[in-house]
């Protein structure tokens, strides 16, 4: 499944736009029940102005929220930021900790947003399972599991070492741009053959191209 994967796309990376782990830390806490082009959309106009933890403390977060307006739960997002920014001044220096339960301390971060930057940022082997994953991983079979946690813990164990790295950005892309949600392109899939998803949406397999 993986080599497949990686033959098409063999240095995947996230479709948020950021250039420090400041950003991308903000980018994916932006980015809950919202979409990647909606997140660009905004943090293009916010980082120029606002790409600091003390710059975003200064913009406080009445004057955050008309950067990010367009993005859902926004009141909430811009209470999660601004907090956020604080706390990585008074704790880290102003800098992401490249530690998972700091991590997760931070306001607006769970597991998934730590699971992110740590992989997309500073290179660890994590797997943050969102809702692409979760279907790519029990409708194909190679790690079935009732909740995200299970998920993760089956992808850690099945997937190959070698492959840890750039697995969650490979099935984050399969599942929105092949296996999605509503009607799978299965035609279009590469690993078709070894699915084990028995409500495959028929057609001919087309031959795949990079």
């Amino acid at each position: 499944m993986f080599s497949r994967l990686a033959e098409l796309n063999p240095k995947p990376t996230t479709e948020l736009e950021y250039t420090t782990p400041y950003e991308l830390l903000v980018a994916v806490t932006l980015s809950a029940q919202a979409t990647d082009v909606g997140v660009n959309k905004a943090t293009r106009k916010l980082f120029p102005v606002a790409d600091t933890p003390a710059k975003i403390a200064a913009l406080g977060v009445e004057g955050l929220k008309p950067y990010i307006s367009t993005i859902g739960l926004f009141n909430t997002k811009a209470a999660n930021v601004v907090a956020m920014a604080h706390q990585l001044i008074e704790k880290h220096g102003g800098e992401v900790p490249r530690d998972r339960a700091a991590l997760e301390a931070l306001p607006g971060v769970g597991r998934k947003t730590a699971n992110v930057v740590l992989n997309t940022a500073f290179g660890e082997p994590t797997i943050a399972v969102d809702t692409h994953i979760f279907r790519v991983s029990n409708r194909t079979g190679l790690a079935p599991g009732k909740d995200v946690r299970q998920v993760e813990a089956g992808l850690e164990t099945v997937v190959p070492s070698h492959y840890l790295q750039d697995a969650h950005h490979w099935l984050i892309l399969h599942g929105r741009y092949v296996c999605k949600a509503r009607k799978p392109d299965c035609p279009h899939c590469v690993i078709r053959d070894i699915c084990r998803f028995r409500d495959k949406t028929p057609g001919e397999p087309v031959p795949a191209t990079r």
